[in-house]
Formats: structure tokens, C-alpha cells, sequence
């Protein structure tokens, strides 16, 4: 709430070759005076913002000079350097912005030279050879067209040698892009490059005079030629699909406008790109040089991006305003919109898709423009009834619930513009009545609320006739909308319609009524319903009705809060009648209208409708009521009073002292809360709370020292300010007494969590930063020796968040807390922690950290420890702290390894020992908390972190191989490796032998006592078990036993690999990287990072144990990420040659391989989606899609069932990646053919397959449907018309029909027993989750009619699941209009009282399809309908036919 501290301006300083240099000190005068001076003291300034000052000087200095000046050498050579000085500026340095602003206002006289000395200096740049220097001088050309008059006339004069230059840079672009093929980073790099230099291109051409005339337009004129050289790289970017999208979509942009700006006549534009558009060019009319430039535009085949970019050029390029390409623009723009249809039909891939959209959109705007030129020939293409708009409509309908945000975004203004359309065509008539619109609005209240594209489409309904025409329909929708906002996923787009309605309402009623009485029927149509939502409405309706909807209402008509408080005390007055037997003050069960007033009453004043705190407790509500809420047992309404209490729309409004009393009340009874995000409410409440102090104390502050005692009484208090402050003061330390009093010793985590996030946020407002004088409060001042040792008690709490909040309130405190602390103390604090991180406890080692980096960076570690030092650090005062952090994390963690060291050369000795008396992972979790705590970029002793970098890879290495037996172990749970001292030589092939299970399970219970100096017999092996309760130890010579169980072995085992994957993936994240071996920059060689990519694909493809792949998982991302933005090219194709290494390893199916075909595959899909999921979103993704096609291959049906692990493997890595998020849209194309994978899989006789399938199923439908957000299994929110689904999946169309077919003709077989086909489950789970498209009876490829025998046929199946699955997917595969004759047909099969075969299993299948099918007609009906009722009565008929099937017994065949 604080104002934000202004960030300063960042200007890099201009500079000067030494020649330009030596030249400015010979002309500079001894006073300083001339233009030469100025300029020589504003180079020689560092700083970019002086700069700017004195090249702000220039002018008003050159305006005191005569005509005369123009000869003067001083003033030459200045303007000589001052165009240097121009050209060597970045795009973005605000000098070059204020250089050109001051140039513009040069005094006419010295135009001409100043002209002559600028294309001097161009034509230096346009020399250049440089091609990674190309970027720069395209640059330079394209601010000389941007508000630069002398740059504007300096490229007009060279425009020859521009456009010769801008030909000759983008072919060697495209060719160096072409060689550094892989090199991701440098193709980057080229393409934006090649990028600029199309837009350049184009900007010449719209802003060059000299392209108005036709005298250029010859064959043999420079710039012509050069035109049409440029015109050829267009179109050989537009066809290159190796290229970014965008470079392609620019090309496509840049063909139509010089093919605009080239072709003559310009009336034979538009017939010229359509048949371009079309791929009907006859080569033979068109003119030579677009044969020559254009010709695979002509006469090749163009692929589907190509033809896209080339329709979003016509619509942007071309001039649609005021009808000036006549008849022939007209027949383009349907052209085009034919076009785009036929590509909506076969772009699948997710980003040309998003361009599909803003086409579309694009080619609406274009349609309206024509339309508003009067053009009566477009008319009946372009009404509401035509199929352009059927078509468009269409689209809206498929993609209006798209994942995309940006797709939906644009459905939304293409459904705007198509109502704008329709509205132009009937212009002069009355359009609100018009069938377009009736129907249009009918179709879509006739859709379920689920639908999220259906508020959008209202919305701007409601906007273009006007909400009274659809609250005519149905009075009722208010509370309709209302009641769905209790789905989190609908709440945004019901307030937005909300909103735009009652909006629209109120305009219409202020239009329609000249009195106030038309604010009863606003409020009774739109505030009515809310106040029944906020007393009865269930909790997530009121919570985001409050957030969502409320502070919209208040905002737009601040009026209605009277009346809805008026309207809440009536009936809290009411309830407080009934209730006087129960006086006290949380006697409300349940939130009703005492709450419903808090909410209102703190939105309100939120948002600034109450003018100040004493109207809201003197007028609207009582203190009674206020202590009621601040208690009550709906958290909700503790909640809002808190907020009532602590949001203000003033930063500096001052908090009375009856606040100050209710918000100590409150902390006594609240801290306690068991919902997180309660305490989460809470304390964030709170902290607005303590901005409001802190910004009004400045005020009262500032007002006791400006001696305002003897001034009356002002608006911000009614009582001096230093009584305020004093308030402030008590206030602060009462509530910090209140905190630290609930941090008593064995105090319940959420009391703690409460207390300490309080206080951290009294630490973080109440500072004391540089430049201010004054703070009421400091906490600091508060700490004493007990608070301090409070604090200290939370490390010892088992959870992490405890310790988190308490480690960063002492870290925000003054470093004299150590004072508190002797020497002694200290020592003991770092024993204790070296200890800790021994513990075979591991949220010990959690504490272990905590405790070794707050005494890092108090500075109060041992001295004992500077013996690890060989290096002192040099520092300056500014510096200091961080280079005592950084001491002091070197020397913990050299001394952490030293005893890591001699602990894992134990543990190579005895793994049993080591995990049951000083488990390694402790050590390893202290050095990465100690590390992460560091700025690793800007260390300075980087000679002594070298060696510890490098030491500690080893000794990473050498624990993970003590480990890794375990972990890679078939079964690491069980496995406990028996070892003693004597056998250290044959360790290792003991434990790979592997224990074996006996016959019962206390083997794995029990504990094991292992002797130091006894040898180990497998043959004594029962007679080693005791019971877990043994556990001795016998000093010096005597025996030493210890206790260890498979579980302590497997912890301490999977736990380390999880802190050594941990490790090293920060280290690759953070540390330095060397450029080259022998650099003195970096601390991890290319070497060490090859080396730990080695380790990490190791162990994520040979670990068994899920804790230790997954972790090892999110090291080897971090590592992976860091690679792809490597500038070393070995580093960067280390990936690629990772992933194709693996896949080949898959493929091959060796016996011999050590990946795990159990367990899901393990750590090998983990290892894939790293690769895979690192790789630049803005590429190609190519390392995706050759990947995803190996997979499906692989994951199809095999004949050898003997060589299914490879189709496990498949399997279980796509399920991997079809679950990931980060690879978002980019996956969706190959989701049928993982579903043709997963329903086929399914067939398998291979268990493994068909568990592997299964899993992968139940991941597309999660994809393809979204999360699943409610318990009902039927739930409609995850659910998709069976157009969008089959518009977004095409290829499952005759797939699912083929498949369904086949298990239709298995389900009435005759053979005995009958036939369960296993896909039948599959099949019918897709199809139950669609529903019927506003758009169902239109024609389309895509018609669902074929499926409706099918489906009636599965619902014969003997299993009554899929009975009652069929029922439900048959329902949208039915129209509406045609379910009566379909119910009818279904009775019809039902057997007749003369049948003497039948089977139950038929009739309640049909029963069921037949209740479902009635229960969506009626839903879509209305009830007065005489059709409905018309037809209800037929099926009446019909089904009392077959009231006989109840009056009997039916035989169960």
C-alpha cells in the first residue's frame, strides 16, 4: 500500500573513436564556448543521463550562430561527428532518441551540410562486410525512418544503396542460418536478424516518397531490380518451414505489400491474389518478373503456412476502407474467406492455429470496412443467414473453450464483429426483432451454464441489442448466472457478464423512466439476487461472489450500498428476535446476513465508497455486531470484519484506537486457525493493517514537526499526533507481545505459522531503509535475551515452513541479537548443528541448515574454523557483508566435507554402519542450504572455491556409488546389504547379490546387530536377528553393536541420491561456467558439467527407488535448461545425443540393458521429459516431434508378444509427457495417435501393455478434457462438444466409429458366455464426455449420425456400467429435434407380449437410453411448448405399449 519508490533511469554513455576524439580537442576553444567543447565535455562524461543534457545544448547553441557558420570547419566536423555518434548509439539508448529530437530542430542553413555529413556516415555503415554487424546498421536505417528528418533524407538519397544492401545482408543471413544448422543459440540470434531486416524492407516501402511515382518502375532501374531481389527472398523465407513462424508470417506481410506497391494496373491487385490465394495462377498472363520472383508461389506447391501468411498480408496489407479496390476487393475478401475455412479444416499444430484465430478475426474488421463503404453486393454474403457467417459461427462455437487463452480471446471479437455485420446488412430496418438475433439468443440460453464460451457470446449480445430483449426471455437469469459461481473456473465470465448486463440495464432504464423509481427495478433484478447468494448461498458461491462480483456492483452504482445494509440489518434485526434466549456474541450459526453486511461493508470501504472509519461504525453498523463478526464460527465472516477493519482505499488513513482494540480482540481468538488459507487471509490483512500505520505515522509525524498544535483540528485526526504516535506505538508492542506469547513450547503449528508470519511482516513495514528520519515502531527494540531464545526454539520444530519464517524474522532483525548469545553459546550452536546433520531424523539435517546459515551470516561462527582458510578476503566497506558471507560459507563448508569424507569412507565400509549411526545426506543437504544462500556469481575467492567445487563433485560421485546398489536394486524396499569391516573387499558383490526374501516378513522388520570385528556367515544369518529394541554400544576394545532395519538402510540410501541430485543440478544452475579450460572466469569446467550429465542420466535411467529418480529428475532439469542456453555448441547438443542414445537403447530391446521395464519404466520417462521439455518453446521443437513419432511408432500394436518391453517403455514415456505442463499446446497434435495407442494397448494379452495403456489413457482424457475439478463423476464442467472434439482430433473420427463397430458386433454374440471386448470401457468413456454444439443439424464432414447405432448396441452389454455409459454418450450424438423419433425407435425394439426370447440385459440398456435421451429433451425444452407437449405425448403413447415388461417376471438371460 507504501508508494513505490520511483526505479532510476539506466542510460549507457555514448563514446567516440580516438581520431573523432583528437578532433574535437583541436577545435575546442580555450573558454569552452563552442559547439566543439560542448561536445568534447559531453563525451569525456560516464554517465548517460549527464549526457543527455548536454546533447540537449547543441541546438540553442548552433541557433546563435549566422549563416557564416556553414563554412566554418569547427561546425563541419562537429556535424560529421555528431552523425557518428547517431549511427554508433543502440535501437533502444535514449540518447539517440534525444539526439534525433534535437536534430530535427536545426536551423534550416545547416540542413544541407548536416545532410551531406549523415549519408556520408551511412554510406560508411551500408559498406559494411561485418555479418554479424548487418543487425546494427539495419538498425541505424530503421531509426532514421522513425521521426528523424536528416536520417529520413540521408536514406532517401541512398535508397538505391539501402535496398542493395538489405538484398545482399538477408541472402548471406539465410545462409549462415543454414550452416550453423543446431546451433539453436546463433539461429536465434540470425533469425531475429533476418526478421528486422523484412520489417526494415517493409517500412522503406510505406514511408519512402520516393515509391509514390512510377518512375522506378522500369526493368532496368537500380531499385526496381533490387525490389524484385528482395521480393524472391520473401518468398523463399515464406516457403523455408525451418525458419520461425514469425519470420514466415513477416515474409508473408512483405509479399502482398510490394506486390501492392510493384504491380501496375492496381485494379488487377485483387484478381492477382486470389489466384495466388486459390493455386490457380495462369502463368502465362502474369508479368515476367513475378514469374521470376514468385515462381513457387505460381507453380509450386504452397504449403498451409504459406498460404495463411499470404491471407493475413491480403487483410493487412491492402487498403479495404471506402470500397477503393471495388468488385474485385470484394470477391477477394470472400475468396479469402474460403480459404481460411478450407485451412481451419487441416491446421492442427497449436501456433498456427493462434494465427488461424487472429486472421479470422482480422478478416471480420476487413468485412466491416467494406460494409461501412455501402456495398449492397456483399450484403447477402455477409447477413446473420449466410454461410460465411454459418461457417464463422461455427468456428466461434468449436474454439470458444480452446485451451489457448489467446484463441478464446479471439472467438470473442470475432463473435462481436459478426453481430456488427449482420447489423450493416440490415441497417435502417429494425434489427432488435430481426430472426437472426431471436434465434442466435435462443440457442444460446438454451446451452448449459458450464459452457464458459456462452458468457462471452452473451456479452456481446447484450452490448449490440440490449439486455432487456433477453431478460424478456427469462427473468430468472441473474440468479441463474449467480448460482454457478460457485465453480472457480466459471467466476470470471459470469462477473464479466454480470457486470456488461447490469450495466446495460441501467442505461436502458435511466433512458426508458424520467423518475428514480426505475432504481427499484435495477435493484430488484440485480442486488436482490446477490443478497440471497451472500445469506444462503453455500461458501465458495459467497467467497466468489464477494471477490468477483460485489466490488463490480459497488463500483458502478455506489448508491445501492444503503439500501443492501438497510435491507441486511432488517433482517439481522429479525433473526436477533428469535434468537434473544441466546444473547451472546457468536451465538449466529450459520454466516446469513451478518455476514452477507460484512462483505458488503468491506468491499465498500475497500474501494472507497465510505468516506471514513467513524460513518461505517456509527451509522451502518454496531460495535456489538463488530466484536460478533471478529468471532464468529464461519471464518468467512472473521474474515471480512478483519478486512472491514484493515483495508482502506488511503494508504495514510489513520487507524483509530476502537480498531486497534477490536484487532488485539481478533488476535487473541484467531491465531489458532486450522484452514491455510485463513492464515494465509489473515496475516496478509493484517500486513495491509501495518502499511496503513506506518504511511499515516509519516504524516502525523510530518505534522507534529511542522508545530501543528496550535492549528485546529484537521481531517486525518482528532487528537494531537503525538498522541497517535504514541498509540501507533503501544498498539505494536501489545500485538507483539500478543505474537510472542503464543510461541510458548509445544504451541501447535498453526499458532506458530500465524505468529511468525505476523511478525515478519511487522519486520518487513516497520524497517528503517536510508533517507528516513522516522519510524513509529522497530521490533528490534522489542527482542530481548528470551524472544531471542524463542526464536531459536522454532529450528527445532518438525516443520520446514516454522522453520523458514523464524530463520528470515531473525535475519530481518538487527545483527546485535548475537549479543545475546556469549562465545560459548555459539560454539554449542555449531556443535549442536554438526551434530543434527548426523541425525538419523531427517527433518534434523533441515534444522542443521537453518542453524549453519544463520550463524553464517551473524558472522558468529567458531574461530577454530579459519583455519580453512588460505585466503583472506579483501573487501570494501560497501562490500564487506557479502564478503564475510561468503568467508563463512566457505570455511562451514569445507569443514562439512571434511567430515562427509570420512564418513562416506566409512560407509564404503560398512553401508549398515553408516545408516544407522551418521547418515550422509545430512551434510550434503547443509552444503547445498549454505550454497543457495550464496551469490554464486560473484564470489571472490576464486582460487579457494575451485579446489571445493571440484572435491565436492567427488565426493558427490563416491557417495552416490555407496548408494546406488540399493537404489538400483529390483527391489530396493526390501533389500538390506549385510556388511562388516572384514569383508570390505567382497562388499560390493554382496550387495549386488541381493539378500532374498525368507519365508517370513520379520527378516525386514527386525533388526540386524552387526559385530565390528566378527566375520559374517550367510549360513548364521537367522541367528544375527534380534529384536529391534537391541542397542548397545561397548567403548574402546569392545564389541560395538548398533540397530538397523531395511527401512533406516533404503531412507538413508535414497535421501542421499536425492541431496547429491539436488546438489548438482544448483551447482549447474548457479556456478560460473568456464568459456574455455584455462579462463580465470567460472568455477565448473565443460569437463565437470559433461561428467555430471553422465551421473545424472546413470541414475535416472538404473534407479528403481521412485524418491530418488524423481528428485534426481528435478537436478538433471536445471542441468539440462543451463545446457540449451550454452554458448559452448558441444554442451548444447549434449541433449540431442542424450535423447537419441536412450531412444536407440529403447528400440533395441537388449537383454542385456539395465533400464527398468517394471515400475512404469522408472526413472526413463523422468529422463525423456527433462530432454525434451528444456527445449526452447520458441524454436522448432524438433527434438519434440521426432521423438513423439518414435514413441507412437514404438507404442503401436506388436505381433511379437515375446518383444513387448519397448512398447512398455513407449507406453510409459508418453504418458510422461502427455502429464506435462511445460510442454503445453505443443503436445496436443499427437494426442489421437497416443489415444489410438493407449485404446489399442488396451487389447493387448500382455498385462504390461494393458496397465501401461491404461495409465496413458487415464493422462489424455486429463489432456484433452482439463483437471478434474468436481467430485461428481458426470460433472459437465470437463466436457467438450462432439464438434470441437472432433474439429481439434479429426483422425479420431473414423478410428473411434472403426473401433466402436467392432465392439458393437462383439456384444450380441451368440456363443455362449458373451464377449467383453476391452476397449468397450475406452470407447465409451470418450464419447460420454461430450455434448451437443449449438451448431448440431448444420452439414459437416464430421457428422455424428454414424455413431448412434453403435452406441445403441453397447447398451446391450451384460456389464451394467458400460450400460448406463452408453446411455450417457448417446445423448449428444442425438439432435434435439430428432431425439422424439430416436425414443420412439427404441421402444420400438423393446419385446412385445408375444416374444418369447428376450433378454434383460437389452430391455434395461434401452430403458436407459431412452430415460437419458427424454431427460435432455426436456432440459431443452420448454415445458409451454406445444410441440414439446405434443411429442411427449406420443412417447406416451409408445412407452405404454410396453407396460407389460412390469406387470411380469423376466427371465435374467
Amino acid at each position: 500500500m507504501g508508494v513505490k519508490k520511483k526505479k532510476e533511469m539506466q542510460v549507457a554513455a555514448l563514446t567516440i573513436c580516438h581520431q573523432d576524439l583528437e578532433t574535437l580537442k583541436s577545435f575546442a576553444d580555450v573558454e569552452g564556448k563552442n559547439l566543439a567543447s560542448l561536445l568534447l565535455h559531453c563525451v569525456q562524461l560516464t554517465d548517460g543521463v549527464s549526457q543527455i543534457h548536454y546533447i540537449k545544448q547543441i541546438v540553442p547553441l548552433l541557433e546563435k550562430a549566422d549563416k557564416n557558420g556553414m563554412c566554418d570547419p569547427t561546425i563541419q566536423s562537429c556535424l560529421d561527428i555528431l552523425a557518428g555518434i547517431y549511427l554508433s548509439l543502440s535501437l533502444k539508448n535514449p540518447l539517440k532518441k534525444v539526439l534525433a529530437s534535437s536534430l530535427n530542430s536545426l536551423p534550416d542553413f545547416f540542413l544541407p551540410e548536416a545532410m551531406h555529413r549523415f549519408t556520408s556516415r551511412l554510406q560508411e555503415e551500408l559498406n559494411t562486410t561485418d555479418l554479424y554487424s548487418y543487425r546494427k546498421v539495419t538498425d541505424n536505417i530503421s531509426s532514421c525512418m522513425e521521426n528523424f528528418n536528416l536520417g529520413r533524407a540521408s536514406v532517401n538519397n541512398l535508397l538505391k544503396n539501402v535496398l542493395h544492401f538489405l538484398q545482399k545482408s538477408l541472402i548471406e543471413i539465410l545462409e549462415e542460418n543454414r550452416k550453423c544448422a543446431g546451433n539453436h543459440i546463433i539461429q536465434t540470434q540470425l533469425m531475429n536478424d533476418l526478421l528486422v531486416g523484412i520489417r526494415v524492407s517493409m517500412m522503406l516501402v510505406q514511408k519512402v516518397q520516393d515509391f509514390q511515382g512510377n518512375l522506378w518502375k522500369t526493368s532496368d532501374s537500380p531499385i526496381w531490380q533490387n525490389m524484385c531481389g528482395l521480393l524472391s527472398i520473401f518468398t523463399k523465407v515464406l516457403s523455408d518451414d525451418d525458419l520461425l513462424q514469425t519470420v514466415q508470417s513477416t515474409s508473408g506481410l512483405a509479399i502482398i505489400l510490394f506486390i501492392k506497391t510493384m504491380f501496375h494496373p492496381s485494379e488487377k491487385i485483387p484478381h492477382l491474389i486470389s489466384s495466388v490465394l486459390l493455386r490457380s495462377v495462369d502463368c502465362t498472363s502474369v508479368p515476367e518478373w513475378f514469374m521470376s520472383s514468385c515462381r513457387s508461389l505460381c507453380c509450386g506447391d504452397i504449403s498451409q503456412s504459406a498460404v495463411l501468411f499470404l491471407c493475413q498480408g491480403t487483410l493487412a496489407m491492402l487498403d479495404w476502407q471506402n470500397g477503393s479496390m471495388g468488385r474485385s476487393g470484394e470477391a477477394l475478401l470472400l475468396d479469402t474467406a474460403h480459404v481460411l475455412f478450407t485451412l481451419s479444416s487441416q491446421i492442427k499444430e497449436p501456433t498456427l492455429e493462434m494465427f488461424l484465430s487472429r486472421i479470422l478475426a482480422s478478416w471480420t474488421n476487413s468485412a466491416i470496412q467494406v460494409l461501412e463503404s455501402s456495398s449492397p453486393s456483399l450484403t447477402d454474403s455477409l447477413n446473420g443467414n449466410s454461410s460465411i457467417v454459418g461457417r464463422l459461427l461455427e468456428y466461434v462455437y468449436t474454439h470458444w473453450e480452446h485451451p489457448l487463452d489467446a484463441l478464446r480471446h479471439q472467438t470473442k471479437i470475432m463473435f462481436k464483429n459478426l453481430l456488427q455485420m449482420h447489423r450493416l446488412t440490415v441497417e435502417g430496418a429494425d434489427f432488435v426483432p430481426d430472426p437472426f438475433f431471436v434465434e442466435l439468443t435462443e440457442s444460446l440460453l438454451r446451452l448449459e451454464w458450464h459452457i464458459k464460451g456462452k458468457y462471452t457470446c452473451l456479452g456481446c449480445l447484450v452490448e449490440c441489442i440490449g439486455v432487456e430483449h433477453i431478460l424478456a426471455i427469462d427473468k430468472t437469469i441473474p440468479s441463474q448466472i449467480l448460482e454457478v459461481m460457485g465453480d472457480q473456473s466459471l467466476v470470471p465470465y459470469a462477473s464479466d457478464l454480470l457486470e456488461t448486463m447490469f450495466r446495460n440495464h441501467k442505461s436502458h432504464l435511466k433512458s426508458q423512466t424520467a423518475e428514480s423509481s426505475w432504481i427499484d427495478q435495477w435493484h430488484e433484478t440485480w442486488v436482490s439476487p446477490l443478497l440471497f447468494i451472500l445469506c444462503e448461498g453455500n461458501l465458495d458461491q459467497k467467497s466468489y461472489v464477494i471477490d468477483y462480483y460485489l466490488p463490480k456492483l459497488l463500483s458502478y452504482s455506489p448508491e445501492s450500498l444503503q439500501y443492501m445494509v438497510k435491507i441486511l440489518q432488517t433482517s439481522i434485526d429479525a433473526k436477533t428476535g428469535q434468537e434473544q434466549s441466546f444473547p451472546s456474541l457468536g451465538s449466529c450459526n450459520s454466516r446469513g446476513a451478518l455476514g452477507a453486511l460484512m462483505a458488503c461493508l468491506r468491499i465498500a470501504r475497500a474501494h472507497g465508497h465510505l468516506q471514513s472509519a467513524t460513518d461505517t461504525w456509527e451509522n451502518l453498523v454496531s460495535d456489538a455486531r463488530i466484536k460478533q463478526g471478529l468471532i464468529h464460527q464461519h471464518c468467512q465472516v472473521r474474515i471480512d470484519t478483519l478486512g472491514l477493519l484493515c483495508e482502506s482505499n488511503r494508504s495514510t488513513e489513520i487507524v483509530s484506537m476502537e480498531e486497534m482494540q477490536w484487532i488485539q480482540f481478533f488476535i487473541t481468538y484467531n491465531l489458532n486457525s486450522q484452514s491455510p488459507g485463513v492464515r494465509q487471509q489473515i496475516c496478509s490483512l493484517l500486513k495491509k493493517l501495518f502499511c496503513r500505520i506506518q504511511e499515516s505515522s509519516q504524516v502525523l509525524y510530518k505534522l507534529e514537526q511542522s508545530k501543528s498544535k496550535r492549528e485546529p483540528e484537521n481531517e486525518l485526526t482528532k487528537q494531537h499526533p503525538s498522541v497517535s504516535l504514541q498509540q501507533y506505538k503501544n498498539f505494536m508492542s501489545s500485538i507483539c507481545n500478543s505474537l510472542f506469547e503464543a510461541l510458548f513450547p509445544g504451541s501447535s503449528y498453526s499458532t506458530r505459522f500465524s505468529a511468525l508470519t505476523i511478525l515478519g511482516s511487522i519486520a518487513e513495514v516497520f524497517h528503517v531503509p536510508e533517507g528516513r528520519i522516522y519510524t513509529v515502531y522497530q521490533l528490534s527494540h522489542d527482542i530481548d535475551v528470551g524472544r531471542f531464545q524463542t526464536l531459536m526454539e522454532c529450528f527445532t520444530s518438525t516443520f520446514e515452513d516454522v522453520k523458514i519464517l523464524a530463520f528470515d524474522l531473525l535475519m530481518k532483525l538487527s545483527k546485535t541479537a548475537v549479543h545475546f548469545q556469549d562465545s560459548g553459546k555459539l560454539q554449542g550452536l555449531f556443535q549442536a548443528a554438526l551434530e543434527l546433520s548426523t541425525s538419523t531424523k531427517p527433518y534434523d539435517c533441515v534444522t542443521a541448515s537453518y542453524l549453519l546459515n544463520f550463524l553464517i551470516w551473524q558472522d558468529a561462527l567458531p574461530s577454530s574454523l579459519s583455519a580453512y582458510l588460505t585466503q583472506q578476503v579483501a573487501c570494501d566497506n560497501g562490500d564487506r557483508p557479502a564478503a564475510v558471507v561468503e568467508r563463512n560459507t566457505l570455511m562451514v563448508i569445507k569443514c562439512l566435507m571434511e567430515n562427509l569424507e570420512e564418513e562416506v569412507s566409512q560407509a564404503e565400509n560398512s553401508l549398515l554402519q553408516a545408516a544407522a549411526a551418521f547418515p550422509m545426506y545430512g551434510r550434503v543437504h547443509c552444503i547445498t542450504g549454505a550454497l543457495q544462500k550464496l551469490s554464486l556469481n560473484s564470489l571472490q575467492l576464486v582460487s579457494e572455491w575451485r579446489p571445493v567445487v571440484e572435491k565436492l563433485l567427488l565426493m558427490s560421485y563416491r557417495l552416490s556409488t555407496v548408494v546406488s546398489p540399493v537404489i538400483q536394486s529390483s527391489s530396493p524396499e526390501g533389500l538390506i546389504p549385510m556388511d562388516t569391516d572384514s569383508e570390505s573387499a567382497s562388499r560390493l558383490q554382496m550387495i549386488l547379490n541381493e539378500i532374498q526374501p525368507r519365508d517370513t516378513n520379520d527378516y525386514f522388520n527386525q533388526a540386524k546387530i552387526l559385530k565390528e570385528h566378527d566375520s559374517f556367515d550367510m549360513k548364521d544369518l537367522n541367528a544375527s536377528v534380534v529384536n529391534i529394541d537391541t542397542s548397545t554400544e561397548i567403548k574402546g576394545k569392545e564389541v560395538k553393536t548398533c540397530d538397523v532395519t531395511a527401512q533406516m538402510v533404503l531412507v538413508c540410501c535414497w535421501r542421499s541420491m536425492k541431496e547429491v541430485a539436488l546438489l548438482l543440478g544448483m551447482l549447474c544452475q548457479l556456478l560460473p561456467m568456464q568459456p574455455v579450460p584455462e579462463s580465470s572466469d567460472g568455477l565448473l569446467t565443460v569437463e565437470q558439467v559433461k561428467e555430471i550429465g553422465d551421473y545424472f542420466k546413470q541414475h535416472l535411467l538404473q534407479s528403481r527407488h521412485r524418491g530418488a529418480f524423481e528428485l534426481a529428475y528435478t537436478g538433471f532439469v536445471k542441468l539440462t535448461e543451463v545446457l540449451n542456453r550454452c554458448p559452448n555448441v558441444s554442451l548444447q547438443k549434449l541433449p540431442e545425443q542424450w535423447l537419441w542414445s536412450v531412444l536407440e537403447e529403447i528400440k533395441c530391446s537388449d537383454p542385456s540393458s539395465k533400464l527398468c521395464a517394471t515400475r512404469r519404466s522408472a526413472g526413463i520417462p523422468f529422463y525423456i521429459q527433462a530432454l525434451l521439455a528444456s527445449e526452447p518453446k520458441k524454436g522448432r521443437m524438433d527434438l519434440l516431434k521426432i521423438t513423439m513419432k518414435e514413441l507412437i511408432s514404438l507404442a503401436g500394436p506388436t505381433d511379437d508378444i515375446q518383444s513387448t518391453v519397448p512398447q512398455v517403455h513407449a507406453l510409459n514415456i508418453l504418458r510422461a509427457l502427455f502429464r506435462d505442463t511445460r510442454l503445453g499446446e505443443n503436445i496436443i497434435p499427437y494426442v489421437a495417435d497416443g489415444a489410438k495407442a493407449a485404446i489399442l494397448g488396451f487389447t493387448s494379452p500382455v498385462w504390461a501393455v494393458r496397465n501401461s495403456s491404461t495409465l496413458l489413457f487415464s493422462a489424455l482424457i486429463t489432456r484433452i478434457f482439463g483437471v478434474k475439478r468436481a467430485k461428481d463423476e458426470h460433472s459437465k464442467t470437463n466436457r467438450m462438444t462432439g464438434r470441437e472434439f472432433f474439429s481439434r482430433f479429426p483422425e479420431l473420427y473414423p478410428f473411434l466409429l472403426k473401433q466402436l463397430e467392432t465392439v458393437a458386433n462383439t456384444v450380441d454374440s451368440d456363443m455362449g458366455e458373451p464377449n467383453r471386448h476391452p476397449s468397450m470401457f475406452l470407447l465409451l468413456l470418450v464419447l460420454e464426455r461430450l455434448y451437443a454444439s449449438p451448431m448440431d443439424g448444420t452439414s459437416s464432414a464430421l457428422s455424428m449420425g454414424p455413431f448412434v447405432p453403435f452406441i445403441m448396441r453397447c447398451g446391450h452389454s451384460p456389464v451394467y456400467h458400460s450400460r448406463e455409459m452408453a446411455a450417457r454418450a448417446l445423448v449428444p450424438f442425438v439432435m434435439i429435434d430428432h431425439i422424439p423419433n430416436t425414443i420412439r425407435t427404441l421402444l420400438s425394439t423393446l419385446p412385445s407380449c408375444t416374444d418369447q426370447c428376450f433378454r434383460q440385459n437389452h430391455i434395461h440398456g434401452t430403458l436407459l437410453q431412452v430415460f437419458h435421451l427424454l431427460q435432455a429433451y426436456s432440459d431443452s425444452k420448454h415445458g409451454t411448448n406445444s410441440d414439446f407437449q405434443h411429442e411427449l405425448t406420443d412417447i406416451t403413447v409408445c412407452t405404454k405399449a410396453k407396460l407389460w415388461l412390469a406387470k411380469r417376471r423376466l427371465r435374467n438371460v
